[in-house]
């Protein structure tokens, strides 16, 4: 199962244009695929697949800014498709906007390039950002994602993404051995294997006092 766990992190000053590059990158990447996706299919009928890799020759800033982020593009855009597609009432993808809600993207954790240390937490092409910590994670829990976002406001957060093993309890498929009870006017109660559980006589009990 999956669980995520939000921090407020204070990146520094070359650290945020690094950001402001990454968060402009990944919305000019969803939207030229989008457009090209649009146009293909008016022409031809056809849907047309598209990836990051298709970009950055026209494009050669596209490599300034972390490929994994890139990738998450592609994936959320094909996402948005597919839901289309399965719900149409969700709506057809719409294009991004630099004015509109906040910015963010989605980096993955591969060959150790994200790291959570103390205070600070180690993302690719950021290398090392303050970060707050306000709650444990236990340590068998497996880091799979980091999404940045920008708030309308500048605060910047990180959410963090963790897979972990269910603790769910399959239910006892065995039989266990069934003991029934039934009441009887001789006796407090008989069991199902014979047995009787006597009244314990207290009145007579108490007039032999």
């Amino acid at each position: 199962m999956n669980i995520a766990y939000r921090f407020r992190i204070y990146p520094t000053e070359d650290q945020r244009i690094q950001l402001a590059k990454t968060f402009g990158c990944c919305r000019f990447l969803y939207n030229r695929m989008l457009a090209d996706k649009i146009d293909e299919y008016q022409k031809n009928k056809k849907m047309f697949h598209t990836t990051p890799a298709m970009y950055k020759k026209e494009f050669p800033w596209l490599k300034e800014v972390d490929s994994l982020a890139l990738a998450n593009v592609q994936l959320h855009l094909e996402a948005a498709y597919k839901k289309f597609f399965r719900e149409p009432a969700a709506g057809f993808p719409k294009f991004k906007s630099k004015h509109r809600g906040s910015a963010s993207y989605t980096t993955n954790l591969v060959n150790g390039n994200i790291k959570l240390l103390n205070r600070r937490i180690q993302l690719p092409k950021l290398k090392s950002v303050k970060i707050v910590v306000h709650r444990e994670i236990p340590d068998e829990y497996q880091l799979k994602s980091v999404t940045i976002t920008q708030e309308p406001s500048g605060e910047y957060y990180a959410s963090l993404l963790y897979y972990y093993e269910s603790q769910v309890i399959e239910p006892h498929t065995g039989r266990g051995q069934l003991l029934g009870i039934d009441f009887a006017m001789d006796g407090m109660a008989v069991f199902s294997d014979g047995t009787r559980a006597e009244y314990p006589m207290c009145y007579k009990q108490m007039r032999g006092l």
